[in-house]
């Protein structure tokens, strides 16, 4: 079993064993206990009912959290023509085609979001097993495949806090939510925007209960247990 320090026990001391939390109550808890040196992560941890070997039961979505996430996105636009310079003036880090496919293949991958124009989803369809391992194989059902006179909104979005949920083979989701030095209601606020894309985001072929846990942590800090039904009825203001 692992070892924790000082600090670590410390936090775990202050949640409850057993006990679930309302939203606010767990955000407030969570922040008082990121104590690291470094601004934490906060993340969200869902368990679900879906079965992830089924198709209908799959559950993959879009969010946009409407206080970011804290951390500065690095976007690549892969296009051609007037398109590159759409990209680039909407705030795109990188945008073209054949030379940015190159390095691609070469092993560069210094970004965090990829978008796409359907017309060069031909070139970069190679580069699939590259992009999708990390997630970053632009997807329509994602809205990372747009139209050139669409590039300027989804760079926009990508840059607002535009997060992908989706499950793993386990039928958990894992995303965060912004980082512990937000204001509380800013962390409310993304957990109720998240929860609502979340839920519907409901495959149609779970059966039962869709969320049967959930769990709010920051990165170097314990757990805390969510009452989904507090979580499930947050307002998206």
């Amino acid at each position: 079993m692992a070892k924790h320090g000082k600090r670590y026990n410390a936090a775990l001391a202050s949640v409850e064993a057993d006990s679930v939390y309302s939203a606010q109550d767990a955000v407030s808890i969570v922040k008082k206990n990121a104590t690291s040196k470094f601004d934490e992560t906060i993340e969200l941890h869902l368990k679900t009912g879906a079965d992830p070997r089924h198709a209908d039961q799959m559950l993959r979505g879009i969010s946009i959290l409407p206080h970011g996430t804290g951390k500065k996105v690095r976007t690549l636009v892969f296009c051609e023509g007037d398109a590159i310079d759409i990209a680039l003036g909407a705030g795109a880090e990188y945008a073209g085609s054949d030379e940015l496919i190159s390095d691609v293949e070469g092993g560069w991958l210094e970004f965090d979001v990829s978008i796409a124009t359907p017309d060069i989803m031909g070139k970069i369809s190679k580069l699939g097993r590259i992009l999708g391992r990390k997630g970053l194989m632009p997807n329509p059902r994602t809205g990372t495949v747009v139209p050139p006179d669409d590039i300027a909104r989804a760079v926009e979005d990508s840059k607002k806090g535009r997060i992908e949920f989706k499950l793993d083979r386990n039928a958990i989701v894992h995303v965060p939510i912004g980082k512990a030095s937000f204001e509380e209601q800013k962390l409310l606020d993304n957990l109720a925007t998240l929860m609502d894309a979340l839920l519907r985001a409901k495959p149609s072929g779970v059966k039962g209960d869709f969320l049967k846990t959930a769990f709010l942590t920051t990165t170097m800090g314990p757990s805390v247990s969510l009452d989904i039904a507090d979580i499930s009825n947050l307002e998206v203001k």
